[in-house]
């Protein structure tokens, strides 16, 4: 049987973890263990983790001796799993019941596929649903595809071969760091898409890709596309030339500009009718 990897980098979300625990102990496949890598909590956060997962062989759970940040945590995170299939569950949201045996069954049917995602369901701060990302749709995955304008995010689930293939994570981002994840693993296969929100996104002040990291989080995701350019080869997009080096956000997503206009946006929708 498929064995699953659920991937936790945890930084002081002890208040909400008590929710993402309660969603893997429910799941309908039970073949999974949870990686958890705390980085350095400066709160509780470790007395709760440990006192929730204590008699459950499933969780396993690493410590960063300092504090690293986001990329460097989850990289580690891959180190420790056994997994076939893995999949990154941020520690202050949840996953639906049905979550993995849906994933492993996308997997089992369609075995050429390197990941597959899902629709999420965003929530509120006490992890009450709200509305579905209206944002998420079935791509067209080619090597101009770097998710932007964004198309997909949580639930991605990939091979774990897969990802080895890759360079990895980059340890040193602080944010977009599921962005670069997505599109090495794209680099490698075919993605499925789940049109059916398997995750609970909570929507709350602290979170990481709120309205107080923004602007950090836009720079790094312009840095992520613009070394996914270059590693993919991209010298020119829609005749226009890919800078040499990274010099501001502004001028990469200009790049990517004519992805949005209504003619572009067809000629994907024809291509992944054909396709899929």
């Amino acid at each position: 049987m498929i064995k699953f990897s659920i991937l936790i980098a945890h930084y002081n979300n002890g208040k909400y973890f008590k929710d993402c625990y309660n969603s893997l102990i429910s799941q309908t496949f039970q073949n999974w263990e949870a990686i958890i890598v705390d980085d350095a909590s400066t709160d509780n956060s470790v007395e709760i983790i440990e006192s929730l997962t204590k008699n459950d062989p499933r969780f396993k759970t690493y410590y960063n001796s300092t504090n690293q940040g986001c990329g460097f945590t989850k990289r580690e995170c891959m180190k420790y799993a056994n997994g076939e299939i893995c999949a990154y569950l941020d520690p202050d949201d949840a996953l639906y019941p049905e979550a993995l045996e849906k994933i492993v069954h996308e997997f089992t049917l369609k075995n050429h596929i390197v990941a597959s995602y899902s629709q999420m369901m965003l929530c509120n701060d006490t992890l009450i649903p709200d509305k579905i990302f209206a944002s998420t749709k079935q791509i067209y995955n080619d090597r101009y595809f770097f998710n932007c304008p964004i198309q997909f995010a949580h639930f991605f689930a990939f091979k774990k071969e897969t990802y080895f293939k890759t360079s990895g994570i980059n340890p040193e981002l602080k944010s977009a760091v599921d962005q670069d994840l997505y599109l090495k693993i794209l680099e490698h296969g075919d993605v499925r898409y789940i049109k059916e929100p398997l995750y609970f996104y909570r929507l709350h002040a602290k979170g990481i890709s709120q309205q107080s990291a923004k602007q950090s989080a836009k720079d790094s995701f312009a840095k992520v596309i613009h070394e996914t350019m270059k590693r993919r080869g991209v010298a020119r997009i829609n005749n226009q030339k890919v800078p040499d080096t990274y010099n501001n956000p502004q001028e990469i997503f200009q790049l990517l500009d004519y992805q949005t206009n209504k003619i572009h946006r067809l000629i994907n929708k024809i291509k992944v009718t054909l396709k899929h």
